[in-house]
C-alpha cells in the first residue's frame, strides 16, 4: 500500500463513490474505489448473520468484481472485526490463520478488518481489505477506510431495515386479512390495562390486529410492544394529561391522537375509557375503546356499547364475570332475556362433517342466565331442535321473527333472537352467547357488531373455567382409580378434623396398604398393576361405609376417613375391608390373591390431637407391615419404638464415625484335634446412655437405614488392625478370622478390591467372609462372580447359617465356597429331635461330596460336640467351647503360648 500524494483528491474520489450512496451498485463501486485508492489486491464487503456466518455484498480481487460467496467467521481474521474495533495484520496472516482457506486463495500476506455499525450501534458486518504483500496504513489510508465503513455500515443498516420492512409490511398484511377474516371486519378493539407508564395492557379484544397490526398476545403484557410507545411521540404528552385529569376528576376521558400502526405508519384513533378504582379508591386499571375515525356513525355505537360492557363488568373471572356480561349485554341490546350456555363437550365443527349428528345427544348448560331484569338458577337442556343448536351449527345466527321459544323455568316467550357461538382455541365449539326478544328485530347489525367483539372474551373465559374444572380434576383426583389423590385426601381431612374438633365428633383414620404389589408390577408390568389398583379401590367404595372420605395416598396404599364411628364399628370396619381385598381378583386368565396390611388411629382415643391422626394412623400401618398381623391399632408404645428407632441410627452413625464400637472374638474349634483353628469377629456396641445394645437390635436396624456398609467397613478395617496387632505382638492367630458381611456390601461388583483395601495390612488367607445363605440367592449369577473373585483374591468363604434358605444345589457348585455354617437352630434340638439330627447329617454330606468343610454354630454341650465328631463335622464353635471375648481377653485365653 502506498501514500497518496495528492490528499484532496483522494478524498474528491472517495465523496463521488460514497455519493452512490442508496443506490444498488453501491458496493460494487465502493469496493473498486478502495481498491484503487488503497492500492490493495483484494476489498470485500460482507453481512454478518447471528449464527457468525458471513454473506459478501461486494468482492473484488485480481483487479475485477468478483461472484459473491458465504463463509463462516470461525478461525478467520474476520471473526476478529465482527462487533469489535478495527484489527491489522500486517503481514504473515496466513500463519496466523492456517484455518482460513479464503486467504491462500487469494494469496493474501496482510489483513485489515474494519466492523460495520448500525446506526443503533448494533454490529452488522465487516470491512476487509486484504494485501498479496505487507501493509502499512498511514493516516490518510486509515480516515478513508473509516468513513468507507461508517457510509458502508449505513448503508446496509438501510438495506437490512428495508428488507425487514418489506418482509413486516407482508406479514402483517396477511395478518390483517386472516384477522378480518375471522373477525367479519369488525372495527376497534376493547382494552383493559394498567395505568403505568407503558399502559400495559391487561385485556384486548381481537380487534387490535385490525387496528394497529399487533396481536392480543403480542400486547399483552406489553410481550412484544407496549401500547404507550406505539403513541405518536408528539401526542403522547397531551393523551397522559387527558387520562390523569380524568382520573382526578373520576370522569370518562375521550380523545383523538395518533397511533403508530405495526408497519410504521401513524394513523389517527378516537378513544374513549375510563379508570377502575378498588375499594381503597385506588386506580386499579383502565379500561376502553380505541377506534379508527372511518366508519364513524356505526363504530361510534359499538364502541360506546363496548366501554359500557367493559366498565359494568368488573368480574374478572368465573360465574361473576358471565353474570355481569350477560345482564349489561341484555340491558345495552334492550333485549329480554339472555344466556351463556356451555356444551357438555367440545364439538369439532369439520366442514363436510355431518354436524348435526355430531349435537344427536349433546346438552349445554347455562353458566349465566337473565330474564326480565332477573338472574336466573342455572338449567341444563338437551340442544337438539333449539335456537342454541342453529347457534352451534351456523357459528351465527339471527331470527327476526320465529316460532316462541321458552326455556323450562323461564318465564319468556321469545320470537327473535341473535346468538353467537363460542369457539376455543382448536375451533371446537364450546357454548354459546344468546339474546332473546319478545317482539319481533328490526335491525341486528349493532347487537351483531357487539356480540362478535365480546363474544372472544367470553369464549377464552368459558374455555378457561373448562380448563380449570379439567385441571382441578386433575391436580386433586387419582387418573388410575378416579379417587381423590393424596392432596385432596389432606384437604378433606383437614376439614374433617375441623368439624370433629368442633362438635366433639370421633374421627377415625384407616391406611390400607397392599402387600408386595411392587412384586406384582415388576412381573406383570404396570397394566395388570394399574388394573388392581381400579378393582381395590372399587371393592373400598362399594364397601357400605356411610358418611366415609376414601382416597389412593400412592402407588400402593389407600386411605379412609370415618366420622363418627365406634371403637366397635371400626374394628368390624377393619376386617371387614381385610376380608373384601383379599377376595380373589381375575385379570384374564390370571388370578391374583392379594394380602393387605392396616393401620389405624382413632381422635380421641388414640391421639387427643386431631392434628395428630395422619401421622399416628402412618405409625400404626409401619407396625402392620413389619408385624405378621394384617391391621394394626395405633398404640403410645409404637411412637416410642420409632422414636427409639430413630434416635439409635442416629447415635449408631455417630458410634461409627467416631469408633466406638468394639469387636468380641469368639473362637472356632477343630472338632477332631481339640485345636483353635481361628475366631469370629462379633461386633460390641456400649453406648454412653443406653449401656450395651444388643446386635440383634442395632444390626438390623444398620441393614434397613442405610448403615450396614459403614459398619461393615468399620469392622473389616478393625479386624485387620486387630489380626496385624496380634502378629506384631507375636500371637497370631492360627486359622482364619472370619467375618460376617451383608447382602447389601456382597452387591457391590468391586467388593474384592474394596475389601483389599480395608485389610491391606494382612494377607488375605488370614480372613474368611461369611455371608448367609439367603444373602447369597438374591442374585446367584452376581454371587457366582464375587465369590470366583474373592476366591482367587485368596480370601476364604463361610456360607453362614446354612439350611435356612432355599439355595438351589446347581448355584452351590458354582459358589467358591470354603465352608458351610451350621445353624445353631440346627444343632440345638439335634439331639432330641431326629429331624434336626439328618438335616444335620445331610448338610456335613452334602459339603463332603462338594469338597468344603462345615463348621457347626450354637454348640453347648459336650454331647453336642461328640454327635458333630462322629457325624464328620469339621469344626464348631459355640459356648461349650468359650463365650465371645474382647480383643485382649482372647489373645490372653486363646493366643498366649
Amino acid at each position: 500500500m502506498h501514500k497518496r500524494n495528492d490528499a484532496a483528491d483522494t478524498f474528491r474520489q472517495l465523496a463521488e463513490g460514497l455519493s452512490l450512496s442508496g443506490t444498488p451498485d453501491f458496493f460494487k463501486a465502493l469496493v473498486g474505489l478502495l481498491a484503487h485508492l488503497l492500492r490493495v489486491d483484494h476489498v470485500l464487503i460482507a453481512a454478518v448473520t447471528k449464527e457468525r456466518i458471513a454473506d459478501t455484498l461486494a468482492v473484488w480481487s485480481a483487479g475485477e468484481l468478483q461472484a459473491n460467496f458465504t463463509y463462516p467467521l470461525l478461525g478467520t481474521p474476520c471473526e476478529t472485526v465482527v462487533g469489535r474495533e478495527t484489527c491489522l495484520y500486517p503481514c504473515d496472516v496466513q500463519s496466523r490463520f492456517p484455518k482460513d482457506e479464503l486467504l491462500g486463495q487469494l494469496g493474501a500476506e496482510s489483513y485489515m478488518g474494519v466492523p460495520l455499525f448500525a446506526s443503533d450501534g448494533s454490529a452488522i458486518g465487516l470491512l476487509a481489505i486484504l494485501h498479496n504483500r505487507p501493509m502499512q496504513v498511514e493516516a490518510v489510508e486509515n480516515d478513508i477506510i473509516r468513513i468507507a465503513a461508517a457510509q458502508a455500515g449505513t448503508e446496509l443498516g438501510r438495506r437490512q431495515a428495508e428488507e425487514a420492512l418489506r418482509r413486516s409490511e407482508l406479514t402483517s398484511r396477511e395478518s390483517e386479512r386472516r384477522l378480518n377474516t375471522l373477525l367479519n371486519h369488525l372495527p376497534g378493539m376493547a382494552y383493559r390495562c394498567l395505568n403505568d407508564s407503558d399502559w400495559t395492557i391487561q385485556l384486548v379484544s381481537q380487534g387490535a390486529e385490525a387496528l394497529i397490526g399487533y396481536r392480543p398476545d403480542e400486547l399483552e403484557g406489553s410481550r412484544l410492544v407496549s401500547f404507550a410507545s406505539l403513541v405518536h411521540p408528539e401526542d403522547k404528552p397531551r393523551l397522559k394529561q387527558e387520562v390523569e385529569a380524568s382520573i382526578r376528576q373520576r370522569r370518562p376521558y375521550q380523545i383523538v391522537y395518533r397511533n403508530r400502526h405495526r408497519n410504521g405508519d401513524y394513523r389517527w384513533v378516537w378513544e374513549q375509557g375510563q379508570a377502575v378504582f378498588d375499594d381503597l379508591g385506588e386506580v386499579a386499571c383502565l379500561e376502553g375503546f380505541i377506534t379508527d375515525v372511518t366508519d364513524q356513525q356505526e363504530a361510534q355505537r359499538v364502541q360506546s356499547a363496548v366501554v359500557q360492557v367493559a366498565s359494568t363488568v368488573t368480574s374478572r373471572a368465573g360465574d361473576g364475570y358471565f353474570q355481569q356480561l350477560i345482564a349489561t349485554l341484555v340491558e345495552l341490546l334492550e333485549a329480554d332475556a339472555g344466556f351463556i350456555g356451555l356444551l357438555n363437550h367440545p364439538v369439532a365443527m369439520a366442514k363436510n362433517a355431518p354436524a348435526k349428528a355430531l349435537l344427536a345427544n349433546a346438552t349445554m348448560s347455562t353458566v349465566s342466565l337473565v330474564a326480565s331484569h332477573t338472574t336466573l338458577d342455572n338449567l341444563t337442556f338437551m340442544l337438539p331442535g333449539t335456537p342454541a343448536e342453529r347457534v352451534v351449527l351456523e357459528q351465527e345466527s339471527v331470527v327476526y321473527q320465529g316460532e316462541e321459544v321458552t326455556f323450562p323455568g323461564v318465564p319468556l316467550r321469545a320470537k327473535a333472537w341473535i346468538g353467537r357461538r363460542l369457539d376455543n382455541a382448536r375451533g371446537e365449539a364450546i357454548g354459546v352467547m344468546m339474546v332473546f326478544y319478545r317482539k319481533p328485530l328490526t335491525t341486528n347489525a349493532f347487537a351483531r357488531s357487539v356480540l362478535q367483539i365480546l363474544s372472544t372474551g367470553a369464549a377464552a373465559e368459558l374455555e378457561r373455567r373448562r380448563d380449570h374444572r379439567h385441571m382441578h380434576r386433575l391436580a386433586y383426583t387419582d387418573g388410575i382409580t378416579g379417587l381423590p389423590n393424596r392432596i385432596r385426601f389432606m384437604e378433606l381431612l383437614a376439614s374433617m378434623s375441623e368439624e370433629a374438633l368442633a362438635l366433639g365428633h370421633s374421627l377415625s383414620l384407616l391406611l390400607v396398604d397392599i402387600r408386595r404389589f411392587k412384586e406384582i408390577n415388576d412381573l406383570h408390568g404396570h397394566y395388570v398393576g394399574d388394573q388392581l389398583l381400579a378393582t381395590v379401590a372399587g371393592r373400598i367404595q362399594n364397601h357400605e361405609l356411610p358418611q366415609r372420605a376414601v382416597a389412593r395416598l400412592s402407588g400402593d396404599e389407600f386411605a379412609l376417613l370415618l366420622p363418627l364411628a365406634d371403637e366397635a364399628r371400626l374394628l368390624e370396619t377393619v376386617k371387614e375391608l381385610g376380608v373384601v381385598i383379599k377376595q380373589p381378583i381375575q385379570l384374564d386368565h390370571r388370578v391374583f390373591n392379594l394380602d393387605v396390611s392396616i393401620g389405624f388411629a382413632r381422635y380421641p382415643n388414640n391421639v387427643p390431637d386431631v392434628g395428630e391422626l395422619f401421622n399416628a394412623a402412618s405409625i400404626a400401618l409401619h407396625h402392620a407391615k413389619r408385624g405378621e398381623s394384617t391391621h394394626c391399632p395405633y398404640t403410645h408404645a409404637m411412637r416410642h419404638a420409632l422414636e427409639r428407632r430413630q434416635w439409635m441410627t442416629e447415635r449408631l452413625h455417630l458410634a461409627i464415625l467416631e469408633g466406638r464400637l468394639e469387636l468380641y472374638f469368639q473362637p472356632q474349634i477343630d472338632l477332631a484335634s481339640h485345636t483353635l483353628t481361628g475366631a469370629e469377629a462379633l461386633c460390641r456396641w456400649h453406648d454412653a446412655q443406653w449401656g450395651w445394645v444388643s446386635p440383634g437390635e442395632f444390626i438390623p436396624l444398620a441393614e434397613e437405614r442405610g448403615l450396614i456398609c459403614m459398619l461393615g467397613d468399620w469392622v473389616l478395617e478393625e479386624a485387620a488392625r486387630q489380626l496385624s496387632h496380634w502378629q506384631a505382638c507375636d500371637t497370631p492367630l492360627p486359622g482364619r478370622l472370619s467375618i460376617n458381611m451383608s447382602a447389601q456390601q456382597f452387591a457391590d461388583p468391586q467388593l474384592t478390591t474394596h475389601v483389599g483395601e480395608l485389610t491391606a495390612s494382612v494377607a488375605p488367607s488370614a480372613i474368611a467372609l461369611e455371608l448367609t445363605e439367603s444373602d447369597f440367592m438374591r442374585d446367584p449369577d452376581q454371587a457366582v462372580i464375587i465369590t470366583q473373585a474373592m476366591r482367587q483374591a485368596g480370601y476364604a468363604l463361610f456360607i453362614d447359617d446354612f439350611g435356612t434358605g432355599y439355595s438351589s444345589l446347581a448355584y452351590l457348585r458354582r459358589f467358591a465356597a470354603d465352608a458351610l455354617k451350621i445353624d445353631i437352630s440346627f444343632v440345638r434340638d439335634m439331639l432330641d429331635n431326629h429331624h434336626d439330627r439328618a438335616i444335620v447329617q445331610t448338610i456335613i454330606a452334602m459339603a463332603d461330596n462338594l469338597e468344603m468343610k462345615t463348621l457347626a454354630e450354637g454348640v453347648e454341650s459336650a454331647a453336642q460336640a461328640e454327635l458333630l465328631a462322629k457325624m464328620g463335622c469339621n469344626q464348631a464353635q459355640g459356648y461349650w467351647f468359650g463365650h465371645p471375648l474382647s480383643a485382649d481377653e482372647f489373645a490372653a485365653k486363646w493366643l498366649a503360648s
